[in-house]
C-alpha cells in the first residue's frame, strides 16, 4: 500500500517552451519523490508561463483551480495559416498581408470580446466517442466539434508590426488562445496563427516568483516543498 503524500497544496511553475504539462508534472514527481502529482490547464508545448501543479490533496481542489480565468499575452502571425493555429502546425494556407490600419485591428478583436461560442481547434484534447481529437487529426481526419460558450473579459493590443501583434487576453475556462488568433486572422482577411503565447495569470495566482523548470530541476527536495503554497493559505487567496 502506498503511503500518503507528504506534501499538500499547489506548486507555481513556469514553463519553459518545448515541454508538455505532463512533463513537468513527471518532474514534480521525480523531484519530491510522490506520485500523487496533476496539473490545473494544459499549456501547449510552445507555449510558456504559469502552470497550476498539484500535491497531495490539492489534487481535489485540481477542478475548482481549472474552472479559474487565465491571463494570457502573446503574438499573432498574420498571414500564415497552420493546422494546428499555432506555429508547431504545418502551414497550408499563405497570404499577403497588406496594410492594416488601426481602426480594423481594433475591430477584429472586439468582436471577439464579450460573450461568444468558439469552436475547438481539432489538435486538441477533447474527445470525439472516447478519442483524443488530436488523434483524429493525426490520422487525417477532421469530425464536427461542439461549439463552446467562453468569454473574453479584457483584450489590449500592445504592439502592432507590419506582420505581427502583440496582445494580451484574460479569458475564461476553456478558451483557447490559438483558435481566437485564427479567427482574428480570418476577421482580417489575411488568416493568422499564434506564435507565442505566456499565460501570466490564473485566478490569483500569477508567474511573478513561481518556479522555473531550472530551477526546479536543480532544487533540493525541501527548497521546493518549501514552495508549495498550502491549502489554508490557498482557502485564504480565493476568499474562501
Amino acid at each position: 500500500m502506498k503511503s500518503p503524500s507528504p506534501y499538500d497544496g499547489v506548486l507555481l511553475i513556469d514553463k519553459g517552451s518545448g515541454m508538455t504539462s505532463h512533463d513537468v508534472v513527471a518532474i514534480v514527481r521525480n523531484r519530491l519523490e510522490t506520485q500523487k502529482v496533476g496539473h490545473c490547464g494544459t499549456l501547449d508545448p510552445f507555449a510558456t508561463g504559469l502552470l497550476l501543479v498539484v500535491v497531495g490533496r490539492g489534487t481535489k481542489i485540481q477542478d475548482l483551480l481549472m474552472s479559474e480565468d487565465k491571463e494570457y499575452v502573446g503574438t499573432i502571425k498574420l498571414g500564415v495559416v497552420t493546422d494546428t493555429q499555432d506555429r508547431d502546425g504545418a502551414i497550408i494556407e499563405s497570404h499577403e498581408v497588406g496594410v492594416l490600419d488601426k481602426a480594423a485591428i481594433d475591430a477584429a478583436f472586439a468582436k471577439f470580446h464579450g460573450d461568444f461560442y468558439q469552436t475547438p481547434p481539432m489538435v486538441s484534447a477533447i474527445k470525439k466517442e472516447g478519442v483524443p481529437l488530436y488523434k483524429l487529426a493525426r490520422e487525417g481526419k477532421v469530425v464536427d466539434r461542439e461549439p463552446r460558450f467562453v468569454h473574453v473579459y479584457a483584450h489590449e493590443i500592445r504592439e502592432i508590426r507590419p506582420q505581427e501583434i502583440d496582445f494580451r487576453v484574460i479569458c475564461s475556462k476553456g478558451f483557447y488562445v490559438r483558435t481566437y488568433a485564427h479567427e482574428i486572422g480570418q476577421e482580417l482577411g489575411c488568416g493568422a496563427h499564434l506564435a507565442v503565447l505566456r499565460r501570466t495569470k490564473s485566478g490569483r495566482f500569477t508567474v511573478e516568483g513561481a518556479l522555473t523548470i531550472e530551477a526546479l530541476k536543480t532544487s533540493s527536495k525541501e527548497s521546493i516543498a518549501n514552495q508549495i503554497i498550502s491549502l489554508p493559505d490557498i482557502s485564504r487567496m480565493r476568499g474562501a
